[in-house]
């Protein structure tokens, strides 16, 4: 996949935060976990924050004004002197930014975007418009992260965003939580328990598969079909697709139609494998790899397709930060995943 690769983060730099959906950064009672989040921006990473004018507006003004963020992207995206773009948060509707949106500020302006959840949707904008993005931590959560930073959410931040070299073998997270704290300031000095991860798990296929990464909160991927945004065939060809799902949870039969309607496609025999997040809370461990395969092995007979389960990115903490359209590798024999591509310039 032929992405515009954007240049990579140097301590100095100058980068904006944005709410392209949920607004809730701006309301009082939640702007102190966005300062800390800014906070470590500046001081763990180097970087100078800014936010757009609409970035602090709140959650009611945010909902009702989508073509105000979608003013904010254009107006970071053509900003010479902004770096890079950080989404303050997911929600549930930056798809109402689309009849907004110019394509060309975007693919003329390359420059990082990161975050996750909802945040797929200007993923794909991003994709549409021939620029590789970064699907990653946002700032209230993942960057906000009460008391510190998981330190593996960091690494992969400083490998991904600020080294331009390739990013290599991408083991899994000791650790794992979904632990919720509500957002009170009082709950800033606390930290979330996690519980041991058991690494990657192998649900079936054999070798070495390498493709191009594709994909997103699968929940999120359901606002686009039928859209512009939705990738042509070329797109899906012999790619690997990430999928995670939210904190919604949604119950596996969900899983099951969104996985058919991707065969009812052709997309599942397109590409080359496939990755999937943990599940939040750990909830339908079992039962997902139950649906996953039902569609993949025994409907559709893909019987090959390396899928590998459990993996650290989107909802459940900690998380890698995955460039779409970069190379990646599913080793079956080892169970281990790798990014072949630098991400950055």
């Amino acid at each position: 996949m032929d992405l515009i690769k954007p240049s990579r983060l140097k301590r100095g730099d100058k980068v904006a935060t944005i709410s392209l959906s949920w607004g809730g950064a701006g309301d009082k009672d939640i702007l102190w976990r966005y300062n800390i989040g800014k906070n470590r921006l500046h001081e763990e990473f180097g970087l100078e924050v800014i936010e757009m004018p609409h970035t602090l507006s709140g959650t009611e003004f945010i909902y009702n004004h989508p073509e105000k963020r979608a003013e904010d992207l254009m107006l970071a995206f053509k900003d010479k002197s902004i770096k890079a773009i950080f989404s303050c948060i997911g929600g549930y509707e930056s798809i109402r930014m689309l009849p907004f949106i110019d394509f060309d500020i975007i693919r003329n302006n390359p420059k990082i975007l990161i975050g996750f959840s909802d945040t797929t949707i200007t993923h794909m904008i991003c994709l549409k418009a021939g620029i590789t993005s970064f699907y990653g931590p946002s700032i209230l959560a993942g960057f906000a992260e009460n008391v510190k930073m998981f330190d593996y959410t960091k690494r992969w931040i400083d490998k991904v965003l600020f080294d331009s070299s390739i990013i290599g073998n991408v083991d899994s997270s000791p650790i794992w939580t979904s632990e919720y704290l509500p957002w009170e300031e009082k709950n800033k000095f606390i930290e979330r328990n996690t519980q041991s991860n058991n690494g990657y798990v192998l649900l079936q296929g054999k070798g070495i598969v390498k493709g191009h990464l594709m994909g997103g909160c699968i929940e999120v991927l359901e606002m686009i079909k039928g859209t512009e945004l939705w990738p042509g065939n070329d797109l899906w060809d012999n790619s690997i697709i990430f999928f995670e799902t939210s904190e919604d949870k949604p119950e596996p039969r969900y899983v099951e139609y969104w996985l058919r309607n991707y065969g009812s496609q052709g997309i599942l025999q397109k590409v080359n494998g496939i990755i999937f997040g943990k599940p939040y809370d750990n909830l339908y461990y079992e039962e997902y790899k139950k649906v996953i395969l039902n569609v993949i092995r025994e409907e559709l007979k893909l019987v090959h397709l390396p899928i590998l389960y459990n993996m650290n990115f989107g909802h459940t903490s900690p998380i890698i930060t995955i460039p779409y359209g970069a190379m990646a590798e599913i080793n079956c024999e080892k169970k281990s995943f790798s990014i072949l591509d630098a991400s950055v310039i």
